[in-house]
């Protein structure tokens, strides 16, 4: 496995799947939403805004991988 198998995948993910920006590996967990944008807790990764962006580094949706499971 390259560890890229998730790329660009973030729309499919399952609700709870935390994604990790792949340029600043800043997690985005839908437990905790994103107070940065006011997302609140409990949004999926696919509900954010077409305009959302990494809060650390401004990369767009497309560059969040699914983390595995832990």
């Amino acid at each position: 496995m390259s560890g890229f198998e998730n790329y660009g995948k973030g729309a499919q993910a399952a609700p709870h799947a935390r994604l990790e920006c792949r340029i600043c590996w800043h997690v985005y967990d839908p437990a905790d939403g994103d107070p940065i944008w006011q997302i609140p807790p409990g949004t999926p990764f696919a509900a954010l805004p077409d305009h959302w962006s990494c809060p650390n580094c401004a990369a767009t949706k497309d560059q969040f991988l699914v983390l595995p499971d832990e």
